[in-house]
């Protein structure tokens, strides 16, 4: 309770500041950042352009202005902002947070879960627990979290003003990419051209830059998500638990959590549809989530009835590619790695992608070409196995008949030790290791 507490405060006032015991200012902490970056600017500033105003793109912006470079996003929507709802922050998105800047400030605005939990959708059994306090934060050396997407990409924007090096151009919508031996124009929609001396793709699951030069199609999942907020006062009592919660069933499976202080609740429900999908979002339809989950126990089932509007996701991904450079341009986020949702890790990776840029910038003074080179070699294999990994946890979740049983049997009774050993892979990312072992001859 002490936590809920202090992060609703944090949400209305500030941020929690564990030091002071205090509360910091979102004035005093977009100050503080604004010396910091100043003390860390000392090289000449040369324009990168971004394609992307996303999570992906912000966090990009971020990494290159820290490298001394002034920075052009390009958004083609006429508005900065993410849609959706709440999403999981594992150790290692506090990792990449605090490389760029801004950790302080995201740390603010999060829920920090006691634990994750996974119960089965069918007969309410306990599936498996895995506590996320003191053992988990000394393992893996930062806390796992929940928080709103737009409180993500807030912070992240909130650095990027603070630094007054980043030109934000939206409704521009890119339409194609010129290189020559000096640097990248692109021209977008509206008949404007835009130059600088690098261009980052992280303009996401629908990438024009990834069309240009890559030209793959999606690989639409079949599942569809749907997500909605709900208020604390219209939540179950019973469900309402510090925890990243998940109820799998056959074929479907539904997630809640707190976020901005637990005064609201995240609710996600996913099903396989039973219609031809696109690559899509739009507006839910109440009649439709509510024809699925059948069989479903009713404390899981409270879920699906309790939100008045529902965003609806066709979800998608794309086979990994092992090339994400081109000439002067790269991929970064949704744009090079595309995932389905089951690992909670699309932002994560996206800031991942961001701070391991930035490292590759530092250690080759600066020049694109060998960073590139080292920014792709680093993230390919292991967003790669995001990717797959992604696809594999989604048919376990919704596991039928006798799999179910075994999935179960599984996981019931595995100790967290054995939880965190899994998880090493994933959540002991850090800048220390972002750019993995020099190669042969390889100087850093």
């Amino acid at each position: 309770m002490l936590t809920i507490s202090i992060l609703t405060l944090s949400v209305l006032y500030g941020s929690y500041d564990s030091r002071t015991g205090g509360v910091t200012s979102p004035h005093a902490l977009l100050q503080r950042y604004r010396r910091q970056a100043a003390v860390s600017d000392t090289s000449s500033p040369s324009q990168v352009l971004v394609a992307g105003g996303g999570i992906g793109g912000i966090a990009a912006a971020l990494a290159l202005v820290r490298r001394g470079f002034a920075v052009k996003v390009l958004e083609q929507s006429p508005q900065l902002g993410e849609i959706g709802a709440g999403i999981q922050l594992g150790p290692n998105a506090f990792a990449a947070f605090d490389a760029l800047g801004i950790g302080e400030i995201a740390r603010g605005r999060a829920v920090y879960t006691d634990e994750m939990v996974m119960h089965d959708a069918l007969d309410e059994s306990l599936v498996g627990r895995i506590p996320t306090g003191a053992a988990f934060r000394e393992r893996f050396g930062n806390p796992y979290a929940v928080i709103h997407r737009a409180d993500v990409h807030g912070s992240l924007f909130e650095g990027a003003q603070a630094t007054r090096r980043i030109e934000l151009a939206t409704s521009t919508q890119v339409q194609r990419i010129e290189q020559d031996d000096t640097g990248v124009t692109v021209f977008d929609a509206g008949g404007g051209r835009h130059r600088g001396i690098a261009l980052i793709g992280a303009d996401g699951v629908k990438s024009a830059v990834r069309r240009q030069y890559v030209g793959d199609d999606a690989r639409v999942s079949g599942h569809v998500v749907y997500r909605a907020v709900v208020d604390k006062k219209d939540f179950p009592a019973d469900l309402a638990w510090n925890a990243a919660s998940i109820w799998v069933g056959p074929n479907c499976h539904l997630v809640h959590y707190p976020l901005r202080g637990g005064e609201q609740y995240n609710v996600v429900v996913t099903f396989h549809s039973r219609d031809k999908e696109e690559w899509s979002v739009r507006e839910g339809s109440r009649a439709e989530v509510q024809s699925y989950f059948e069989g479903i126990c009713a404390r899981a089932r409270q879920l699906i009835d309790l939100p008045k509007d529902w965003k609806r996701w066709a979800t998608a991904d794309r086979d990994p590619i092992g090339q994400w450079n081109y000439g002067r341009a790269t991929l970064l986020g949704d744009a090079a790695h595309p995932t389905l949702q089951y690992l909670a890790q699309g932002a994560c990776m996206a800031m991942e992608d961001a701070v391991t840029l930035g490292e590759a910038l530092r250690v080759n003074d600066n020049d694109f070409g060998k960073a590139f080179a080292l920014y792709q070699r680093s993230r390919v294999a292991r967003t790669a196995r995001i990717v797959l990994s992604a696809r594999e946890m989604g048919r376990i979740f919704h596991a039928r008949g006798v799999e179910r049983l075994v999935r179960n049997e599984l996981w019931q009774g595995r100790s967290p030790e054995r939880f965190y050993d899994a998880m090493e892979w994933l959540y002991g990312w850090k800048v220390e290791n972002c750019l993995g072992a020099p190669t042969p001859g390889e100087t850093r």
